[in-house]
């Protein structure tokens, strides 16, 4: 008669702690907390006596090569542009996921976030020229047009599972078209333009991927090349590089890979070898178990789909690595300098605030409203008018993108410093905002499922 073995003590609990932390690190609101806790000790940090400490190290300079090819950049930029890919690859990966079979699914669903993105772009720069139409404060106009995807998320975050998964889907999607809009007025109004040579590099990238898709190659590790080649060739371009995580991310297939032996039959062949073999009283030389582990394996793997292996994978090291290593290197904005008695620079820090607080919730809501009602959009299911004003009040959240582009806007420090202050005051007030709507929400829900 076989009995259950009896585990040490020491490895029972070890057990039991490793399961409580699993479960503790897949809570979304502790990954929102680590996130802002991150923020506050940049900010407290870049305003402090050590202030000089916390600039330096993000500019300390890491590099990689092979031979004479040496490619160095600051901490900053692999934060940046190189970690925060895999963010956007975890987000691209979830858009995907809803594209199939979700709340994206529907072409006239999808049309209803990429229209909203626009009218959180055209209303802020509006309300931000309609308080500063002379130049240089004119300059600043994009300022409050970007959404910072990984705070608003975050923010988001923090108000647990009771808020819709829909919700959750329309603000990124809505923030990554508010991004790659960002990128392109970038690219054609503060800077030379794209380059279009890089576009060849991407393509060639992409044709990689489809490639090992095609033939069957399930493992992600196979495409990290393939991978590095598209981020290397939107580097090229000058728009940000984290965009090519979203290409990939979008291009993940959303069906298990097929076998001509399928995962379960393949399991069940492998467990029933070796039982025959014990059975028999047969010594299973390691290279044969070594086989038959690695065909569990591959059936284990193809049980899932790639974009929700991936996706799982990445969760945890995302949410609580690389979102709170970018927060802790992107909120450090410093005080110290930031003057407003000059001619126009209070009132491009109004500029940006109004446009942050006011402008994005108006013009997401209003060309939302728009859509419904000329009966081309519906709104995603468990999305009432309050979850669209949340989105809206979250995608208030500039922060990083918005105060990159003022540092190409302005010249000036004090209207760059106004600017930055406006942005951070902009960006906390629409947090703030958007936690209350946010716990009215819970509260609703828990409501309604509690009179079920």
């Amino acid at each position: 008669m076989n009995q259950t073995p009896v585990l040490p003590k020491a490895q029972v609990l070890t057990e039991r702690a490793f399961s409580t932390v699993s479960r503790f690190l897949h809570i979304e609101a502790v990954s929102g907390m680590v996130l802002l806790l991150a923020a506050a000790v940049a900010l407290i940090w870049a305003n402090s006596p050590w202030a000089d400490s916390y600039h330096a190290l993000w500019h300390t300079s890491f590099s990689i090569g092979l031979g004479d090819q040496v490619f160095d950049r600051p901490l900053h930029f692999w934060i940046n542009d190189a970690l925060m890919t895999l963010f956007f690859l975890v987000v691209g990966m979830e858009i995907r996921r809803e594209m199939h079979e979700g709340a994206l699914s529907d072409i006239r669903q999808a049309m209803m976030p990429i229209a909203a993105a626009f009218g959180g772009v055209a209303a802020p720069a509006l309300i931000y020229v309609a308080f500063n139409s002379q130049s240089p404060q004119s300059h600043g106009w994009a300022v409050p047009t970007a959404t910072d995807i990984a705070f608003a998320v975050g923010v988001l975050a923090l108000l647990g599972r009771s808020i819709p998964s829909n919700i959750r889907v329309f603000l990124l999607a809505l923030a990554i078209i508010d991004d790659i809009v960002a990128v392109l007025i970038i690219a054609f109004f503060y800077s030379g333009g794209l380059d279009y040579s890089g576009f060849v590099v991407v393509a060639l990238g992409i044709v990689l991927v489809l490639g090992l898709q095609h033939i069957g190659i399930g493992s992600a590790y196979a495409y990290v090349i393939p991978g590095l080649i598209i981020w290397g060739g939107v580097l090229m371009t000058g728009a940000h590089p984290t965009l090519a995580g979203v290409v990939l991310g979008l291009m993940t297939p959303v069906l298990p890979s097929r076998r001509l032996e399928r995962p379960m039959k393949t399991l069940e062949r492998v467990v029933q070898d070796l039982r025959q073999r014990n059975d028999r009283n047969e010594t299973v030389e390691p290279e044969d178990l070594a086989h038959a582990l690695s065909d569990v394996r591959r059936a284990q793997r193809d049980m899932l789909a790639p974009v929700t292996r991936v996706q799982m994978a990445l969760h945890t090291w995302v949410a609580f690595g690389v979102m709170p290593l970018f927060a802790l290197a992107n909120a450090g904005v410093s005080f110290d300098g930031i003057e407003l008695s000059q001619d126009g620079a209070s009132w491009v820090m109004i500029g940006v605030m109004a446009a942050l607080v006011l402008g994005k919730p108006i013009g997401i809501i209003g060309v939302s409203w728009l859509m419904v009602q000329l009966k081309l959009c519906k709104l995603p299911e468990g999305v009432t008018w309050s979850g669209i004003a949340l989105i809206g009040l979250l995608a208030g959240i500039g922060f990083t993108m918005s105060i990159f582009i003022a540092m190409l806007a302005f010249v000036d420090e004090s209207l760059l410093g106004a600017a930055k202050l406006g942005v951070l005051m902009g960006s906390l007030v629409a947090a703030l905002l958007g936690l209350s709507v946010g716990a009215m929400l819970v509260r609703s829900y828990k409501r309604k499922a509690a009179l079920a």
